[in-house]
């Protein structure tokens, strides 16, 4: 089965930026997935949402663009939440520990509506 292709949207505001990522994240999706990140810091949101919803398969170079973004969030001072994942990369992301350093939540809806969380460490 081909890989299906990278691509990342980015909408929000300062309070919530999404970025919304299609197709597979591998080591194909870093330069979009990084590009999307700058527009989340261009927007200055204080909450990012990655929403999966759009994508089925995660390799482990996706796991590590993924923890980057983690990373750089982190330094920012930028709350993660995550939604959209299927039930195997929820998994995943608790075996893993990077449920963690984000919050998952089940859709779009109850990511955006949750409260905001203070992240500690970092400037912003």
């Amino acid at each position: 089965m081909p890989a299906i292709p990278f691509r990342a949207e980015v909408s929000g505001s300062r309070d919530l930026a999404t970025i919304k990522l299609h197709g597979d994240i591998n080591a194909a999706a870093e330069g979009g997935l990084g590009a999307a990140y700058i527009e989340v810091v261009a927007l200055e949101a204080g909450t990012v949402l990655l929403d999966f919803t759009d994508t089925e398969y995660i390799n482990s170079t996706g796991i590590a663009l993924i923890v980057r973004v983690l990373a750089d969030a982190r330094r920012d001072r930028r709350e993660v939440r995550a939604c959209g994942l299927s039930p195997h990369y929820v998994e995943i992301f608790e075996i893993t520990r990077l449920s963690d350093y984000m919050r998952i939540f089940d859709d779009q809806a109850s990511a955006v509506t949750a409260p905001v969380v203070a992240i500690m460490g970092g400037q912003r």
